[in-house]
């Protein structure tokens, strides 16, 4: 496996790095498509493509490390928090979404509960447990929820009725606001508030892809029509996290279709955005 756009960069040190950009093929629990191990590797390959600077910005430009594959949960868990000890951000590279709780354990640890996840994502991810599996994709923010950690969801649009109950009770500090009212009602403006007032300035960013419209990024496990477009996407991030601190990243669930590299680039192109945002 080759480093992060090492095509522009050249590979920074890990105590030097402002990313510790980790491979996380972690594919336990899928429900539906699969190839989600495939997923760091693509884009870590395809990133090689992009160009240096994306929108006037070059996240790139203060150091990017590419850390070994962390295949099992603990592995990403304590990639995570070396990432941390180095000074770096996090940003993992999925994988199924169940990699996203190793990674909060890590930063709860290190930084304490005053953090807040902010989820792009089809799914709710907020059942008790999936096919019996308490660490399933589709729990796994039921579990970080279980932490203590408040939660906003964007783009959601696929979910059952115990997920609708949980993020409902205001005591869960779940916020959502789902694909049809950001595409129908919502603009983002100073007058809509995405986020409640309480809602902490530390945030912690997981882009499940498949909260993209599965018309441009149909290379996931389970793609769903309705989704966010790339500029409704770009300019909700933008909103979400000014006057915030980005303390890690992660982008999961894509799971590559052979030959068709328009995904994969798409999806590289996400990662680089996402790190812009740092």
């Amino acid at each position: 496996m080759t480093a992060f756009l090492d095509s522009e960069f050249k590979p920074a040190k890990p105590t030097e790095a402002a990313f510790h950009v980790i491979p996380a093929p972690y594919e336990k629990s899928v429900s539906y498509g699969t190839g989600t191990k495939f997923g760091p590797k693509t884009i870590i390959e395809s990133s090689s493509q992009l160009e240096k600077i994306q929108r006037g910005k070059d996240p790139g430009e203060k150091g990017i490390y590419t850390a070994k594959p962390a295949p099992t949960l603990n592995a990403i868990e304590k990639a995570v928090s070396y990432a941390l000890k180095c000074q770096a951000t996090p940003f993992l590279l999925g994988g199924e979404h169940t990699v996203t709780l190793p990674a909060i354990k890590a930063l709860k640890a290190a930084c304490g509960p005053d953090f807040g996840l902010i989820q792009f994502d089809a799914h709710a991810d907020l059942r008790f447990a999936y096919e019996d599996d308490p660490l399933s994709h589709a729990s796994v923010m039921r579990r970080i929820s279980e932490l203590g950690i408040p939660i906003a969801q964007f783009g959601t649009r696929s979910y059952c009725q115990e997920e609708q109950d949980y993020r409902q009770d205001k005591k869960n500090k779940v916020t959502f606001h789902d694909a049809e009212e950001l595409f129908r009602r919502f603009k983002v403006n100073k007058k809509n508030k995405l986020l409640p007032a309480n809602f902490p300035k530390k945030i912690y960013i997981s882009f499940d892809i498949d909260g993209l419209d599965s018309a441009i990024m149909p290379a996931t496990g389970t793609p769903v029509p309705g989704g966010l477009l790339w500029y409704q996407t770009l300019d909700l991030l933008a909103e979400l996290t000014k006057g915030r601190t980005i303390i890690g990243l992660d982008l999961v669930e894509f799971s590559p279709i052979k030959n068709f590299h328009a995904y994969d680039f798409t999806a590289a192109t996400l990662a680089y955005e996402l790190m812009a945002l740092v």
